[in-house]
């Protein structure tokens, strides 16, 4: 414990500093790569969302479909049961005793052919309905069809990009560990926060031309000099970036003109 206590109090600003701008430099070439990778991943997601609504649709389809199905044939079974009723009190009529009873059948088989209206009805609505959902069914099962497609397709250009730049990433990755290793956990929160917020996920940046290499906005001398001396770690008080000089970033003075 004494020994990784001293360790950690022989690590200068300066090296923190350098292995700050040395996490930027490699997270950024990671973003490279996910760049090269464009849109891909997130429309492979779509398409595979998109996959799962229309096989959600296609389930509720066949259900309604089969409750239509149910509905028309218990109609038609309503139907024949109403025109058998008809029929036996057609039958009865032959042979009733006085008009009271005559007139209550006739009542009898009018209601019955009520039904059986009603029924042909609703046989119509349903089978139209019916044929709606068919058709339905029949234009998502088309479009998932075509999805399926256009998922296999952008998953082979996905897995073609990903094969070709796998194995640079992973060493990216890994370098990135080492070197989130060296910083204290506080600072690589602040780098992964102030990262998160900034554009282009540049955290650290270094000065240009006197003025923040992200946001641009002018630093003033005294603060210049004290980015240079390197002695505490200093943000740009308009954006929140971690400022570097030139040097620490290995960029010349006289190539900033």
């Amino acid at each position: 414990m004494a020994t990784e206590i001293k360790t950690e109090k022989e690590i200068t600003v300066e090296e923190k500093l350098k292995a700050l701008y040395e996490l930027q430099k490699v997270v950024s070439q990671i973003d490279e790569i996910k760049i090269l990778r464009g849109e891909l991943p997130l429309e492979v997601q779509d398409l595979e969302d998109e996959i799962i609504g229309l096989n959600t649709r296609l389930e509720n389809f066949e259900t309604e479909i089969a409750e239509a199905k149910a509905v028309i044939a218990s109609k038609k079974i309503e139907i024949e049961e109403s025109r058998i009723k008809i029929a036996k009190y057609k039958e009865q009529q032959e042979n009733v005793r006085n008009n009271r009873e005559y007139d209550n059948l006739s009542k009898e088989i009018e209601f019955q052919t009520l039904e059986i209206e009603l029924c042909e009805k609703r046989i119509r609505e349903f089978t139209a309905a019916l044929e709606t959902k068919l058709a339905d069914q029949k234009n998502t099962a088309d479009q998932l069809s075509e999805r399926k497609l256009d998922i296999e397709q952008k998953k082979g250009e996905l897995e073609e990009i990903v094969s070709e730049t796998k194995y640079e990433e992973e060493k990216l990755r890994e370098h990135a560990k080492e070197v989130e290793s060296l910083i204290e956990p506080r600072l690589v929160t602040a780098f992964k926060r102030i990262r998160k917020n900034a554009r282009n996920g540049l955290a650290v940046v270094y000065v240009q031309r006197d003025a923040c290499g992200g946001c641009f906005n002018k630093i003033p001398a005294q603060r210049q000099l004290d980015i240079r001396l390197r002695k505490k770690i200093i943000v740009c008080e308009y954006c929140g970036r971690i400022l570097v000089d030139q040097e620490l970033a290995g960029v010349s003075v006289n190539t900033e003109n």
